[in-house]
């Protein structure tokens, strides 16, 4: 038995009749999209939305050469989420009539179980069985941006007292994200009254960061270590703060990063605060238990982040769980990335459809890495295939 029937599992094509017929009846499509599978070409109609160009993986640069087996863990960490019968995954028009459903995924997801761990060449197998590989591109054209981030690490104290004096806070409850204030308000005590402090650490630099990253590692004196993760925010507009600075000329564009900004806070302590409430959105935290040390913080998935192998994506374009092909640089070393990914995470800032954060890790050298992401490059989006036997196939 070959490896591709190995890790081909059939698809129910009543579920995916239906899936097809509910985008024929949207408005006129612009065209069909025309895949081929086991040598049978397959129209899918094309809904609005995000173009798909089909392309084969071997004209994927380096495809052969990336250790795909150490993605598959990372896909399956997803699917419990991936294919629960009420999760809306994303995407539009098309992509979402061929990703955005549990439906979609439930097969591939049964055929990732029978990859064995650290053989690469059946993970390669697996993936291009069970996927087709498409170029993302916005208004034609192929070039994205493709940014990184990490989950930083600061130092904290249950209680207030000391050195520790910016508190870290949980959602509040019962209270509409529209009614709460702006986070000048909040750090200047707004919130103060009700209880929400988490626990305090003793820079808001580090607690703004935590903010921007969504996550992160809260070190006590006795050893201990807190795990936070996102749990909502405010309802206010994120604001880069970067960009503020860029607009006030004291940095240019390209000077921008996550090492330039802090810097410059760390400079100018008295202006910092201020700096910071230009971004009017307040992140509130809970507490993750249950996660060792070696483990990423949960995404907007539900599954932990994988260091390399995990990217924040804009899910108006992408869906949440579908491997995503990154083609940039590392914008420190200079060195390609080149490699399989999956859209595990959403980002306030990450907008548009070739556009990606990388989720580099959490150690000191994942910060410096992502703290200087900003690379271009291209992306190419892997949704499951259509069964080969369908009515326009049969004609």
């Amino acid at each position: 038995m070959s490896a591709s029937s190995r890790l081909r599992v059939p698809g129910l094509w009543a579920a995916l009749a239906g899936l097809l017929a509910l985008a024929a009846c949207q408005s006129e499509p612009p065209g069909a999209l025309v895949v081929t599978e086991q040598g049978t070409k397959i129209e899918v109609p094309q809904q609005p939305g995000p173009a798909l160009t089909p392309i084969r993986f071997d004209q994927i640069h380096d495809w052969k050469t990336d250790r795909l087996s150490e993605a598959v863990p990372a896909f399956r960490a997803g699917c419990a989420a991936m294919t629960r019968p009420d999760r809306n995954l994303g995407g539009q028009g098309t992509v979402a009539a061929l990703g955005g459903s549990a439906d979609r995924w439930r097969d591939v997801c049964l055929a990732a179980k029978l990859v064995t761990p650290g053989d690469d060449a059946l993970a390669r197998a697996f993936f291009e069985t069970n996927f087709q590989a498409y170029i993302l591109s916005t208004d034609g054209s192929a070039a994205g941006m493709f940014t990184g981030y990490y989950e930083p690490v600061a130092r904290g104290a249950w209680a207030r007292g000391g050195e520790y004096q910016t508190p870290l806070l949980r959602k509040p409850v019962g209270v509409a994200p529209a009614k709460l204030p702006a986070r000048a308000q909040i750090v200047r005590g707004a919130l103060a009254h009700k209880g929400l402090e988490m626990l305090w650490v003793n820079d808001p630099i580090d607690a703004f960061f935590i903010e921007i990253q969504g996550s992160g590692r809260v070190q006590f004196t006795n050893g201990e270590v807190v795990r936070v993760s996102y749990d909502g925010q405010n309802g206010k507009p994120y604001v880069p703060i970067g960009r503020v600075l860029v607009d006030r000329g004291e940095m240019t564009i390209d000077q921008v990063s996550m090492q330039s900004i802090r810097a410059w806070m760390e400079a100018h302590p008295k202006e910092a605060p201020a700096l910071m409430d230009k971004n009017p959105s307040y992140v509130f935290f809970r507490e993750i238990r249950g996660s060792g040390q070696e483990e990423g913080p949960p995404g907007a998935l539900g599954a932990k982040l994988t260091p390399m192998r995990s990217i924040a994506v804009d899910r108006a374009f992408i869906p949440l769980g579908a491997p995503v092909w990154i083609d940039t640089k590392d914008t420190l070393d200079g060195k390609p990335i080149r490699r399989l990914m999956l859209a595990q995470d959403l980002g306030g800032a990450i907008k548009g459809q070739v556009r990606a954060d990388i989720f580099f890790g959490w150690t000191p050298d994942a910060a410096a890495h992502a703290g200087k992401q900003r690379g271009t490059g291209n992306a190419y989006i892997l949704l499951p295939k259509t069964p080969a036997t369908t009515p326009m196939a049969a004609n």
